[in-house]
C-alpha cells in the first residue's frame, strides 16, 4: 500500500511539473514587449525629431480626411507612435475610434502566410509539398505550398468559378466547401497557367493555404490562429469574421461604398485571402512582432520577405504574404500589404532599417489610403527619398 502511495505521488508530482514546464513554454514563446522608459523616448525623439514629423504628418491625414478618408490611422517609428488617430463613422452614427475593428480585405494574408511559415518551421508542412498531399482529390499537380504563398500556382478564380452556384444557392461557403467544390466540379476548372510559370496574384492561393492549415492542424484556421500567432502577440482585438466571439462585434464596423452599407458576402465565411478583423493598436503588435522574430525566426521572415518574381522586373513584387518594393537591384526596400473588400481599403507599409510602420484602415471606399508617399518621406527625413509611386494600389 505504502509503494502505491508512493508511486501515486511520482505520478502527480511529475503531472505537475510536466504542467509547469509547458507553461513555462508558453511564457517563454510569448513576445517580450519593450516598453520605453520617459528618458528613453525623450532620447528617440529628440532624434528621429518627432515633433516636427507629427505636425507634418497631421496635415497630410487632415487633407486625406477632407478628401473623404473615414478610419483610423497609426504611425510609428523606433517604438514611438507619431501619430494616432480616429475620423468619421464605423456604422450609422456611431463615431470611428482607436478601438474600432475593420475588415482587412487582403492585409489578411500576411497573417495565412506567417500561420503557413509557422507550420512549415515546426515541421508539419514542407514548402515544396503538394495540395494533393493533403487533399489527395484536388484536381491540380504539381501545386506546391511555396507557389501558393508566392502567387505561382496557376490556380482558376474560386470568386468566378463558383459564382453562379453560391448566388442562385444563396450559400455562404467555407474553405472546406471551397476544397470539395474544386474536387467535384464537373467539368474540372481551367487553371490559368502551369504551376511556377508566372506571377498571378490570385485570392484561391490563401483560402487553400487556411484550408491547408486546418487540415494539417485539425483546428479550424481561427483557432490556429489564435493559439499560435494572435494570443502569443497579445492582440485581443483581433478576428476572423467567422469567429463566435461576441468580443468581434464590440466596436465593429460596417464598410460603405457609394454612400451605402454593404451586406455579408457570399464570400465572406472563407479565410485566408481576407476576413481578419483588427485595429490599428494591433496591428502595431503585429509589426513588432514581425519585427522582433518572436514567432518566425530570422531565416524564415528573410524567405518571406525575398521576392519571388521577376518577368516583368521592375519596382513591385511578392514575397510569401507580403508585397514588396525594391531598389533597382531587385533588393527588397519596402514591406507592406495592402487590402480592398466590401468598402474596406487598407494598408500595412514598413521598414525595417528605419523602423517605421504607417497603418491606416478604412470601412468607406477611398483609393487614397493607399498613397502614402508623402508620409514616408517624412519618416525618411531629409536625407531620404523614397521611391514610391503616388498611389502603390495593386491590381
Amino acid at each position: 500500500m505504502q509503494f502505491l502511495r508512493f508511486g501515486l505521488c511520482l505520478m502527480v508530482v511529475g503531472l505537475l511539473a510536466s504542467c509547469n514546464k509547458n507553461e513555462k513554454k508558453q511564457e517563454e514563446q510569448k513576445p517580450q514587449e519593450k516598453v520605453l522608459t520617459e528618458q528613453e523616448i525623450k532620447k528617440i525623439n529628440k532624434e528621429i525629431n518627432a515633433d516636427y514629423k507629427t505636425q507634418l504628418i497631421s496635415e497630410i491625414i487632415n487633407k486625406k480626411v477632407r478628401g473623404g478618408f473615414n478610419g483610423s490611422v497609426l504611425i510609428a517609428q523606433k517604438g514611438v507612435v507619431l501619430y494616432e488617430n480616429s475620423f468619421g463613422f464605423s456604422k450609422d452614427t456611431i463615431p470611428n475610434t482607436k478601438d474600432s475593428k475593420f475588415q482587412l480585405a487582403s492585409l489578411s494574408k500576411t497573417f495565412t502566410a506567417v500561420a503557413v511559415m509557422k507550420m512549415v518551421q515546426d515541421g508539419q508542412i514542407g514548402l515544396d509539398n503538394t495540395v494533393k498531399d493533403y487533399f489527395p482529390k484536388f484536381p491540380y499537380e504539381g501545386v506546391s505550398i511555396r507557389s501558393l504563398l508566392s502567387h505561382r500556382s496557376g490556380l482558376p478564380y474560386y470568386q468566378y468559378e463558383f459564382d453562379l452556384k453560391v448566388r442562385t444557392e444563396k450559400i455562404y461557403p467555407t474553405n472546406q466547401q471551397m476544397m470539395d467544390w474544386f474536387a467535384t466540379a464537373v467539368p474540372t476548372p481551367k487553371p490559368l497557367n502551369q504551376p511556377d510559370h508566372f506571377f498571378s496574384y490570385n485570392n484561391t492561393n490563401y483560402a487553400v493555404l487556411a484550408a491547408i492549415v486546418e487540415k494539417v492542424s485539425g483546428k479550424s484556421f481561427e483557432d490556429y490562429l489564435k493559439e499560435k500567432i494572435l494570443q502569443p502577440a497579445g492582440m485581443n482585438n483581433t478576428f476572423t469574421g467567422v469567429s463566435k466571439n461576441p468580443m468581434l462585434n464590440i466596436n465593429k464596423t460596417i464598410g460603405y461604398q457609394n454612400g451605402r452599407k454593404l451586406e455579408k458576402d457570399f464570400y465572406d465565411d472563407i479565410m485566408g485571402d481576407k476576413g481578419i478583423y483588427s485595429t490599428t493598436g494591433d496591428l502595431l503588435k503585429w509589426y513588432n512582432v514581425l519585427k522582433s522574430e518572436s514567432i518566425l525566426s530570422k531565416e524564415n521572415l528573410r524567405e518571406m520577405y525575398t521576392p519571388r518574381s521577376f518577368e516583368h522586373p521592375g519596382l513591385r513584387n511578392y514575397g510569401y504574404g507580403f508585397r514588396l518594393w525594391v531598389n533597382e537591384l531587385q533588393q527588397t526596400d519596402y514591406i507592406y500589404h495592402t487590402g480592398w473588400w466590401k468598402g474596406y481599403n487598407t494598408i500595412m507599409f514598413f521598414d525595417l532599417r528605419e523602423d517605421f510602420v504607417v497603418i491606416l484602415l478604412s470601412n468607406k471606399y477611398n483609393r487614397d489610403v493607399y498613397n502614402v508617399k508623402e508620409i514616408v518621406n517624412i519618416l525618411h527625413g531629409r536625407e531620404k527619398q523614397s521611391t514610391l509611386e503616388e498611389n502603390i494600389l495593386d491590381q
